[in-house]
C-alpha cells in the first residue's frame, strides 16, 4: 500500500496491532505481483495497457528487437516497491526507469539494471534484486491521473479513490491538497454505475469524448476487482495520452489470500523472492506468521489469543518476536513446523506457547511439541501453558528435553 494510501484511509485496526505490524507488514499478507504480471491479468480482463514484454537476461535483446519494434521504449526494473525512477543500483546506475528510442541503447541498460539491487525509498537499506525488466511501448503522456479501488474497513466495503493529480508525487497531493482527492465508497450491490465512473472521469479532468472512454475503463476496473477478489486496485498514473487514448500505465494489484483457491494461476505469479523467507515458509505449511522486532516467540491459536499473548508480553515489559497463529486444525507437523519457524530466528531467546482447548485438541500440540523438542534440539526456555479440550495444565520447561 502506498504512503498516499495511508492519509486518505485510516483502517479500523486496534492501536496495539499496528504498533506491533508495520505497515509493510500488513501489506505482506496480501499476494503482491510485479507490474508485468499486474499489467497482463489488466489485459486480458479488457483493460487498455501499452504493450510490453518481459527481460530476464540483457542477451535477450537481440530476440527482443525482433519481435518488438516500437518508436520509443521505456525499460522499468520489476521490484516491488515504488520511486522506482528517482531509485539508484548498488552499482552506481542512477534510475530504474529508463525510457529511449535508441534500439541499440537497450541492451546497455539492461546490462546495467539486471542481477543489481535497485535502493528507492520503499525498498530495504540494501536495495532489492532486479530479475526482471519489463521493456514497454513508451506512451506520449499528456496528463497524469490518479485511480484506486481498494476494500477499507472503515467503510465496511470497498472505496474508490481518484486525484486528477497522477504520478510519483501522490503522496504529497494527499497531505498538502486534498481538495483534489475524491473519496466514493462503492455499494457491492450496486456496484460503479455509469453515472459515478463518467463523474470520477470528469472529475479527472478528461473531456468528452475521452471523458466516455475514461467512464468505461474505470467500469472495466471495477469488474476486474470483482472477478479476481482484489483488495487493492492502484492506477498511478491512468493517463490521457496526446493520440486522446486513456492508458493504465503503471499498476498495483493486491488479492484475498482466502481466494486462492479460485484464482490458483494468479498465486502461482507470486513473487516470493522478495518475501520474508519466514513468511513464505509459514504459507506453506498453513500458519499464520508476521515477524517483528522483539525476541519472544509466541505460538499461539487463535488471531484473538495471539494478540492479547503479545499484549500480556508488551505489558510484563517483554516485546514478541512474531505473530503466529496456528489456526484451530492445526496439526503434529504443522506444530512441529512452526516451532521450526521459530527456531530459524536468531533473534528468539524465549518462547511461549498459549493454547485454548476450546478449537483445538491440546494433545495435538502436546504431541507436536514433543516431536520438535526431538528433532530440533531446543536451545532456548520455553513456556507453554495448554488448557481445555481434554487437558487442563500449565507447564513450564527450560532447555530440557521434553521427555522428561
Amino acid at each position: 500500500m502506498s504512503q498516499f494510501l495511508k492519509h486518505v484511509i485510516k483502517c479500523n485496526i486496534s492501536q496495539t496491532y499496528l504498533q506491533y505490524l508495520p505497515l509493510k507488514n500488513i501489506q505482506a499478507r496480501h499476494l503482491n505481483l510485479l507490474e508485468c504480471h499486474s499489467k497482463d491479468l489488466l489485459h486480458k480482463h479488457g483493460v487498455t495497457v501499452q504493450k510490453f514484454k518481459i527481460v530476464e537476461n540483457a542477451n535477450e535483446t537481440n530476440d527482443l528487437l525482433k519481435s518488438f519494434d516500437v518508436d520509443e521504449y521505456v525499460l522499468k526494473a520489476q521490484v516491488l516497491a515504488g520511486g522506482r525512477g528517482k531509485g539508484h543500483f548498488n552499482n552506481g546506475f542512477k534510475g530504474g526507469v529508463h525510457v529511449t528510442k535508441e534500439r541499440t541503447k537497450i541492451y546497455d541498460l539492461l546490462k546495467n539494471m539486471l542481477g543489481y539491487k535497485l535502493i528507492t525509498k520503499q525498498t530495504p537499506k540494501d536495495g532489492i534484486l532486479v530479475t526482471k525488466v519489463m521493456v514497454a511501448e513508451s506512451v506520449d503522456i499528456k496528463r497524469e491521473t490518479y485511480f484506486c479501488i481498494l476494500m477499507d474497513r472503515s467503510q465496511n466495503g470497498p472505496v474508490l479513490i481518484a486525484s486528477p493529480a497522477g504520478g510519483m508525487d501522490i503522496e504529497d497531493v494527499a497531505e498538502k491538497s486534498p481538495e483534489l482527492i475524491k473519496k466514493i465508497p462503492i455499494d457491492i450491490f450496486e456496484g460503479i454505475s455509469d453515472k459515478v465512473a463518467l463523474d470520477v472521469a470528469k472529475f479527472l479532468n478528461f473531456n468528452e469524448p475521452l471523458a466516455s472512454v475514461a467512464a468505461n475503463e474505470i467500469k472495466r476496473l471495477w469488474e476486474f476487482f470483482l472477478s479476481v477478489d482484489a483488495v487493492q486496485i492502484e492506477i498511478n498514473p491512468l493517463v490521457e495520452t496526446l493520440d486522446n487514448k486513456v492508458v493504465c500505465v503503471d499498476a498495483k494489484i493486491q488479492f484475498d489470500d482466502n481466494s486462492q483457491f479460485r484464482h490458483k494461476e494468479i498465486f502461482e505469479l507470486d513473487e516470493t523472492s522478495e518475501s520474508d523467507p519466514r513468511e513464505v515458509m509459514a504459507n506453506k505449511h498453513n500458519l499464520n506468521y508476521i515477524g517483528m522486532d522483539g525476541n519472544i516467540g509466541c505460538l499461539v491459536n487463535g488471531a484473538g489469543l495471539a494478540m492479547a499473548t503479545m499484549d500480556i508480553i508488551k505489558l510484563r515489559g517483554g516485546e514478541p518476536a512474531n505473530f503466529l497463529d496456528v489456526g484451530g486444525n492445526v496439526n503434529e507437523n504443522q506444530v512441529y513446523e512452526a516451532f521450526k519457524l521459530l527456531t530459524l530466528d536468531s533473534s528468539v531467546k524465549a518462547i511461549l506457547v498459549n493454547v485454548f482447548g476450546g478449537i483445538v485438541n491440546c494433545a495435538t500440540i502436546a504431541k507436536g511439541l514433543i516431536n520438535a523438542s526431538r528433532k530440533l534440539d531446543l536451545q532456548v526456555p520455553l513456556v507453554v501453558r495448554l488448557e481445555g479440550k481434554f487437558l487442563v495444565k500449565i507447564f513450564f520447561i527450560s532447555t530440557i528435553s521434553l521427555d522428561h
